[in-house]
């Protein structure tokens, strides 16, 4: 019950002390607070969980008991951060599909969706996201509660330890307090070849993006098209097959079709995946064979399929590492909700950072050139590009990221007389950092590489 919390921070495994309160029963899942700022999913043995998130919901905080140095939980928290990562909370049929994935109308509309304006098409996706206010959870702009579900079994391992810190290994390169990573959707011919406009105006701001090409019958793919996007220094990912909203529809399709995508992707290079509309079920990820996806929405109140993550940082789904979607897509913000500042944008981009998280854009070249779109995604440019010149930003591109947190993932830290060390490939960029409680509150001090040098220095 320890290895996810584990896994997020790279603390020392000692250190983590939970144990069960009450025996979990096998069925019974359910919602559940957990404090003032976190919901879970799944089974609690101290209270019979809401059936759903709308309901007056059990605090299993009131249940936790702090002894003789251990947390005992009424749950298991490695089980329910899961239910939420992998959006088990969400409604599925009886053989393994979730529901609405393959609908009748869903079907129908993507047989017609080339023939059909833009003004039809976001007319249609109103009609269809007309209820979207109402959904209570995930919690809209951003979704954090497993982040929050950490950060409060933090808080009582600190109390149960009495200690005054507990260190972990910092959740981006150089003590970077957040990342941010910029993808491009290319869904048509004209987002094609607006791709090298799009990628000057990416290069003037100093950002390197993605670009997430649909292998087939789309647009034509000539090699000249992609080696320029490597050229370049940008990243090319493949984006679904065809495009066509029918990937997750059943699981022999699927299969069959990750055959081919697979094989698109020894051909780009490419090391990362994305689904066309963020249609998704993580449990056949493992017929992909790549290094990460970034098809999972942190909150999907927005999108085709319902649901998300709840998450804001990467997290490992098997051997794939995904890079969840964390704000608002600019057809979305542009031509559901009908605005053209960065307002939203950058108020999800405050909830990311002060948790600590990656904030993942998806622009696409087939929209960006419209004269109000352009003015705004130059906003965001700007914004993000300040942000990282005043040291608060991490902007990557996704492979980075992923290379990033698959060293993380396998460093562990070490004690060295009276000093914390990082062991481990990668551990020049990583940094050691201190959980602590000031008053009720929990805050992160992170390490300079200075100090660092220094305590190795006097350990040794």
């Amino acid at each position: 019950m320890d290895r996810a919390f584990v896994d997020y921070y790279r603390c020392p495994a000692n250190l983590v002390t939970f144990a069960h309160s009450g025996e979990l029963t096998s069925g019974d899942c359910g919602y559940f607070c957990f404090g003032s700022n976190a919901i879970g999913y799944g089974r609690c043995s101290s209270n019979f969980p809401g059936e759903h998130s709308a309901d007056m919901l059990h605090d299993a905080l009131a249940d936790v008991m702090v002894e003789r140095g251990r947390v005992w939980l009424p749950f298991d928290p490695s089980e329910v951060v899961a239910n939420l990562r992998y959006e088990r909370y969400a409604a599925w049929n009886g053989d393994g599909k979730r529901l609405g994935t393959s609908s009748i109308l869903r079907k129908a509309y993507y047989s017609v969706r080339p023939l059909l304006p833009v003004s039809v098409r976001k007319h249609l996706q109103r009609m269809h996201l007309r209820d979207w206010r109402e959904i209570r959870f995930p919690n809209w702009p951003v979704d954090s509660n497993v982040e929050c579900i950490f950060e409060q079994l933090m808080t009582l391992l600190l109390e149960a330890h009495a200690v005054d810190s507990v260190p972990f290994i910092w959740f981006w390169p150089d003590g970077l307090p957040s990342s941010a990573i910029m993808t491009h959707d290319v869904e048509a011919l004209p987002g094609r070849e607006a791709c090298s406009r799009l990628m000057d105006l990416d290069d003037a701001w100093g950002i390197k993006s993605s670009f997430e090409i649909v292998p087939e019958g789309k647009y034509p793919v000539p090699e000249a098209f992609l080696k320029d996007i490597r050229h370049r220094g940008f990243e090319i990912n493949v984006h679904d097959l065809d495009h066509d909203g029918r990937l997750f529809s059943n699981r022999e399709l699927f299969l069959e079709r990750a055959t081919e995508i697979n094989r698109y992707g020894r051909d780009y290079g490419a090391a990362g995946f994305r689904s066309a509309v963020l249609y998704r079920n993580v449990d056949w990820f493992e017929a992909l064979d790549f290094a990460y996806d970034m098809s999972v929405p942190s909150v999907a109140n927005l999108e085709a399929q319902g649901g998300g993550c709840c998450s804001i940082t990467p997290f490992f789904i098997g051997k794939i590492l995904e890079l969840p979607v964390t704000t608002t897509q600019d057809y979305c913000l542009l031509h559901i909700l009908n605005q053209s500042s960065i307002a939203l944008w950058k108020r999800q981009i405050a909830l990311i950072t002060d948790q600590h998280g990656l904030a993942s854009f998806i622009v696409h070249p087939d929209y960006v050139f419209e004269p109000r779109a352009l003015d705004t995604y130059n906003a965001l440019l700007a914004y993000l590009a300040g942000l990282r010149s005043e040291g608060k930003l991490w902007i990557a591109r996704p492979r980075e990221v992923n290379d990033w947190w698959r060293e993380r993932s396998q460093m562990r830290l070490v004690r060295r007389g009276h000093a914390w060390e990082i062991e481990g490939p990668g551990k020049e960029r990583a940094r050691i950092a201190y959980a602590s409680l000031e008053g009720n509150q929990l805050v992160y001090r992170v390490e300079s590489p200075s100090l660092a040098v220094a305590n190795t220095v006097n350990a040794a």
